[in-house]
Parts: structure tokens; C-alpha cells; sequence
């Protein structure tokens, strides 16, 4: 018998097409696993409505389960409540990062909205940064340059 943690486990194969350094979990999208006798579903939460890359994560996830012998698999979607960045995992914003598109920046006291937030440089961490558009290579992200290194980088937007 099978149990959740297997599955979880399972799941760390799985990479988000739009960001391929980070998997679900990373991501957050995962909401639940439930075993039922032979049959395992998989929740999960888009990270905003219309999302495109959700398709593709949803068949991603029954294949990776599929070729481990699991013979019935289905994936649902949660759409309430909303996903969040705030879901992301450490790592994940960490593998953000690594892979050259800065990590979600915070409200704090000195920045009260997230279009004041100090967005760093994901190459050369300098905070000398420039917001070009607020979108980038996809919904989620807007597009930034450091104004120290020149270097254009994406930036994942708060959700």
C-alpha cells in the first residue's frame, strides 16, 4: 500500500514548464494527495486563473505517476483559496534565484507596496534595479534591469 509521502516524493520529479529549475513543490501548487483504494488524486492550486502552464503540469503529474505503476490517476483543481507566493518554498525561491529570475519581494515597513519593494539583482545582487515593464516572459513575472551589471532579468511578481 502506498501511502502520501511516496507520492509527495513522486512529485518532486515534476517541474514547472514555464520555470524548469523549480517542481511543484517548490512551486506550492500541490494542495493535497488522497488515497482511495486504487485511485490517487492529486489537488491542486493554479497559480493564477488562466494560468497556461497548468495543463501541462497536470499531465506532467498523472505521466510521472503513471510510469511508476500507478494505474489510475486523476488531477483536480483547487481554485479556492487562491494560490500564493507565499506558498513557494525556501528552496524554491533559492532555485528562483539560481536560475537568474529574482524571488517575490515583500511588503515591509519601509516598502508598503510591493511596486516599492527593492527587487536585487538575481546575477549580481545589487539592488540598484530598474522595473522595465510589469510583465516579462510570462503573466507572472515582470521584467527588471540592473542598472550596475546591465543585465535585463525577470522578477516573480507577488500573488
Amino acid at each position: 500500500m502506498v501511502n502520501k509521502q511516496e507520492i509527495y516524493s513522486l512529485l518532486e520529479n515534476v517541474c514547472d514548464p514555464e520555470v524548469p529549475a523549480l517542481t511543484v513543490l517548490d512551486l506550492g501548487v500541490i494542495r493535497d494527495v488522497i488515497i482511495e483504494e486504487d485511485l490517487i488524486t492529486v489537488k491542486i492550486t493554479p497559480t493564477y486563473s488562466g494560468c497556461p502552464a497548468m495543463n501541462t503540469i497536470s499531465a506532467n503529474i498523472k505521466f510521472e505517476l503513471l510510469a511508476q505503476g500507478f494505474k489510475n490517476v486523476k488531477v483536480e483543481e483547487v481554485l479556492s483559496p487562491s494560490w500564493t507566493t507565499d506558498w513557494m518554498s525556501d528552496e524554491g525561491k533559492r532555485k528562483l534565484k539560481e536560475f537568474g529570475i529574482a524571488p517575490p519581494q515583500y511588503k515591509t515597513k519601509d516598502n508598503p507596496l510591493e511596486e516599492d519593494a527593492i527587487v536585487p539583482c538575481p546575477r549580481c545582487d545589487s539592488k540598484n534595479t530598474k522595473l522595465v515593464s510589469q510583465f516579462g516572459s510570462t503573466s507572472c513575472k515582470a521584467l527588471y534591469k540592473c542598472l550596475d551589471c546591465l543585465e535585463p532579468f525577470d522578477y516573480f511578481k507577488c500573488h
